[in-house]
Formats: structure tokens, C-alpha cells, sequence
């Protein structure tokens, strides 16, 4: 490829939501272009874990069968254990709505995103692995592409239609203009864990008085463990992340035990801060998907299914748009209803998450939640609407809350 390509889209980031948006817009008989730093198959660090809605859509692209045959463990749903000692167990066949099917999926991001690689590009997506988006093309105020490194060669991939799916510190998205940053900045220490004893079918949430732990079966006894500390404590973790997760787990009487230093089989790694949202998701010639548009504290596990939801909803709207005749970038008004299409589909699941994360400040009030849930039959409704199946109405209305409540 020449010190510049053209192409009708770029795709910033090869993640779920990248991968999958830059795939769909393939096979919709675009060009794409698609880059990442990483190669692939590379480790990620994600508590790798979808409800059976995010098996429905790897199964909408064709690759569910591609990830399950090189490994994945199906999971029944959570289990919460609450600081206090209440606990519920919300299991997806019993939600209510009929999921996808009764079982969610575990699987290592190193065999989901090689999956989603390899099909995008046997869509005929150019990928460009080991490149590092360096910045934004501009031609005014429309962004027309992106300036890109590999080895020590820069080059211009120029696009109609550039998207920002490069996560969590994305290059695009602070290319659009400043992001939001919330108040719950907490971290999150991952690692892989062999032979974790008694782990069940459900994915085990260990909530604590400020953060809390989850244990994440990922099959042939390796379990994926995430610790998730507010901002104040991450520091005690600078140049001791194994020593500090181990401790962590150690607080928590239910874990304690269960993960052993010589048991640990991926070096810990280390993200935040959570509650970040561009204050942009569109501008003449780009749009944000999946964690470079918002990423918020991860405690309902469903990243990688708003990721994939997310392209779903940028591919239409980008082929909308790119119907437009014309060579120049897509203008901001085309990509108007991608912003409208994303507020229907994810307030909602916005609206559940943060009452979540605000609740689980207050140890009691949480502990109090867990048990009425879990007493009066209501935990199975609650994992479906954290699960993405279950409308956020259903316990976003009165009857439902006064039954926590009261």
C-alpha cells in the first residue's frame, strides 16, 4: 500500500465493535480499511462475558460457530454476593423474555476478536495490523481520514467515512472534541486463573464497600478474575498490581482461597477510569462506537454486547449515509439518525447501569436491594435487563420498584 489509500470508510480499532462494524459495512459492498496496534490473536483485558443477547448477534454475523468451536463456556447467569451477605442469583431461561437461548457465553477476547478479524477480513476488509492511529485527517471541520504508523513509516488513509472504535482512550474520539469524565473512576486489575474451585454455572459478582470482585468461568479451567477499586485506591497498585489483586481477593471471605499467585496463567493487566462519554458521538465525516463512544463502570459484564449492538447501528447508518452521492466525507446531518438510533436502544441500559453503580456506594442500601430481589423472585427480571433481552422498562417503573424498595 502506497504512503496514501482511499477508501469509502477506516475503521480505527479492530475490538468487537470495530471488527464487526468494519465487517457488516463489507459485506454491504463497501471499502473498507480496518487498523489496530495489536496483531492478532492478542490478549485484551475484559471480563469477556456475554448474555445470551450478545450470542445472538455473533450468531447475526455468522461467527458464533467459529468462536464456540475453538473454545467458550456457556454461563446460566450471575450470581451477586453482597457486601453484607445477602445474595441473589438471576438466571437468563427464567427472565421472562425468551433469549436467544438459554445460556450466555464466556470466551477469551484472544479467540472472539481473531474470529471477528478473520471473518472481516475474509469480507474483504484490508486489515492493517501493528498500525497505530497517530491522528485525524481534517479538511476543515470534516474529518477525512486518519494518519496511521507502522514500523516507522506514517501514511494517510484517506475516507469518506472515518470510525472511532479504538476504545477507551481513543485517538478519534478526543479528534472529535473533549470527553465527558464521570464521577465513578474506578479501575479494573484482570487476570486468567486456573483451577478456581467451586465456580457453578453462573458468573459469581462479589460486591464490596467500595468496589467489587467477579469470578468469570471461561472453560478449560480458566476462569477470567476482575477487581474493580475506585480511583483513591489504584495507586497502592503502581508497580504491585499482582501483589495488590491478590490482596483484594483475599478481603473478600467468599473468594478468599480461591486464587492462588502460582495458579495465575495471564499476567495481570490493568484499566481505567471507567465512566467516560464522548461528548460528540458524530461530526462531518466520523463516528464513535463501542468504548471510544462511552464506557462506563463494567459490573453488568454486557461490553461486548453493546459493542456489537453499537455496529450494528453504525453500519446502517453509515451505508445510509454513503448511499449520498458524492465523493466528499459524509456531512454530520446524514449521520444524525446513528445519535438518535443509539439513544433509543441504550438509555434505558444507561439508566439501569448507573443506578447500579451509584447503589453499590451505599453497602447497606445495596445489601438491602439484593435480598428483596432475590426474596421476591425478581433477580431472573434484572440479570435479563442487564442481559440486554429484557426492555429496561420492566424494572424501570413503579410496580417493579416499590417491590425493592418497600
Amino acid at each position: 500500500m502506497s504512503d496514501e489509500a482511499r477508501f469509502d470508510v477506516v475503521v480505527a480499532g479492530l475490538g468487537p465493535a470495530g471488527a464487526a462494524t468494519a465487517l457488516r459495512l463489507a459485506r454491504a459492498g463497501l471499502r473498507v480499511a480496518a487498523v489496530d496496534r495489536a496483531a492478532f490473536p492478542r490478549e485484551k483485558i475484559c471480563s469477556e462475558y456475554m448474555s445470551p443477547e450478545g450470542v445472538r448477534h455473533l450468531a447475526a454475523i455468522g461467527v458464533l460457530e467459529a468462536v464456540e468451536r475453538h473454545g467458550g463456556h456457556p454461563v446460566r447467569g450471575t450470581t451477586v454476593h453482597a457486601p453484607r451477605g445477602a445474595r441473589l442469583t438471576g438466571l437468563f431461561a427464567r427472565a421472562g423474555h425468551a433469549p436467544f437461548r438459554d445460556t450466555g457465553l464466556s470466551v477469551a477476547r484472544r479467540l472472539l476478536d481473531q474470529a471477528l478479524v478473520e471473518a472481516a477480513g475474509a469480507a474483504g476488509v484490508v486489515i492493517l495490523e501493528r498500525t497505530t492511529v497517530v491522528g485525524v485527517l481534517r479538511n476543515g471541520d470534516a474529518v477525512t481520514g486518519l494518519v496511521v504508523r507502522s514500523g516507522d513509516a506514517l501514511r494517510e488513509l484517506k475516507a469518506r467515512l472515518t470510525v472511532g472504535a479504538d476504545g477507551l482512550r481513543s485517538v478519534v474520539a478526543r479528534g472529535l472534541g473533549p470527553r465527558r469524565i464521570g464521577p465513578l473512576r474506578r479501575y479494573a486489575l484482570v487476570a486468567h486463573a486456573a483451577g478456581v474451585p467451586a465456580l457453578g454455572e453462573t458468573v459469581e459478582m462479589h460486591v464490596t464497600a467500595d468496589g467489587y470482585v467477579g469470578l468469570n468461568p471461561l472453560g478449560g479451567g480458566v476462569t477470567n478474575v476482575a477487581v474493580v477499586v475506585p480511583e483513591a485506591r489504584i495507586a497502592a497498585a503502581k508497580g504491585a498490581a499482582e501483589r495488590f489483586f491478590l490482596a483484594e481477593l483475599e478481603r473478600i471471605p467468599a473468594v478468599r482461597g480461591r486464587v492462588r499467585r502460582e495458579a495465575l496463567v495471564r499476567a495481570v493487566m490493568v484499566t481505567g477510569p471507567f465512566d467516560v462519554r464522548s461528548r460528540r458521538v458524530t461530526a462531518p465525516g466520523a463516528l464513535l462506537v463501542g468504548d471510544a463512544a462511552d464506557f462506563f463502570d463494567p459490573f453488568t459484564g454486557e461490553g461486548i454486547c453493546a459493542a456489537l449492538r453499537g455496529a450494528e447501528l453504525a453500519a446502517a447508518a453509515a451505508v445510509a449515509a454513503l448511499a449520498r452521492p458524492g465523493g466528499r466525507p459524509v456531512s454530520d446531518a446524514a449521520l444524525r439518525p446513528y445519535v438518535s438510533a443509539r439513544r433509543r436502544a441504550f438509555f434505558g441500559k444507561w439508566a439501569v447501569e448507573r443506578a447500579i453503580g451509584y447503589a453499590m456506594l451505599a453497602p447497606a442500601l445495596f445489601d438491602r436491594f439484593v435480598e428483596r430481589l432475590d426474596r421476591r423472585g425478581l433477580a431472573h427480571t434484572l440479570i435479563g435487563v442487564t442481559g440486554d433481552f429484557v426492555p429496561p422498562s420492566a424494572v424501570l417503573n413503579p410496580v417493579f420498584l416499590s417491590q425493592v424498595v418497600f
